[in-house]
């Protein structure tokens, strides 16, 4: 294994990957640690008040239909509708509907959702005798935002694949760093034992400092 990683044209390829996806990766290790900084010491990042906005639109009522007594809610159309008319963006949550129909009419009976995205969340209100929706947003600044990317929390599935990928190749740099060092007696001796130093100050703090 030693003898293959000296080989001239493996070492080549090593120190080329381990620079160029050490450039691709630059901003990305910035922003995890940056972010993760800001998750563990969150009492020093509460600066930021929440702002909260208000919205109200009309729904038609052609989303609504009640047959036997019993309500039915067109919920892709009705979703549309309100992505197109109030501008929103986020993962949905599932609808939560509460009606009383007496005669083949609505007493009373409202709808409730979420939407929620990376720092801010979104609350909608459907009154189902009147027909309108209130909407309140509640973004938490950019701080949230960060953290919440940092943990891939409501950021989607393409987020998450962004960062699964983006610790493959933190895994395959740190892989070919090692790589380079493997000719390099001395230093490589050196790695080692900074390694193990590392290795062994992790363990003690976790098996002597972690509740």
């Amino acid at each position: 294994m030693a003898l293959s990683l000296k080989n001239k044209q493996v070492q080549l390829w090593a120190r080329r990957l381990h620079i160029y996806v050490s450039m691709a990766l630059l901003l990305v290790v910035l922003f995890f640690a940056i972010s993760g900084i800001t998750l563990n010491r969150p009492h020093l990042y509460t600066s930021d008040v929440p702002k909260i906005t208000l919205q109200k639109l009309t729904v038609p009522a052609h989303f609504f239909s009640i047959e036997n007594s019993r309500l039915t809610v067109n919920k892709i159309g009705l979703l549309n509708y309100l992505n197109n008319q109030a501008d929103l963006s986020g993962k949905p949550s599932s609808m939560q509907t509460f009606s009383d129909i007496e005669q083949g009419k609505i007493l009373e009976g409202e709808i409730s959702l979420d939407y929620k995205g990376p720092g801010f969340n979104r609350t909608v209100f459907i009154d189902l005798v009147t027909k309108e929706a209130e909407i309140e947003s509640t973004h938490y600044g950019v701080v949230a935002v960060l953290n919440d990317l940092h943990k891939g929390r409501n950021s989607g599935e393409v987020w998450a694949w962004f960062i699964d990928i983006s610790g493959f190749l933190m895994v395959f740099f740190a892989l070919t760093g090692v790589c380079l060092l493997v000719p390099k007696k001395k230093s490589f001796s050196l790695g080692l034992k900074w390694m193990t130093f590392g290795s062994v100050v992790t363990l003690l703090i976790y098996l002597f400092a972690v509740p």
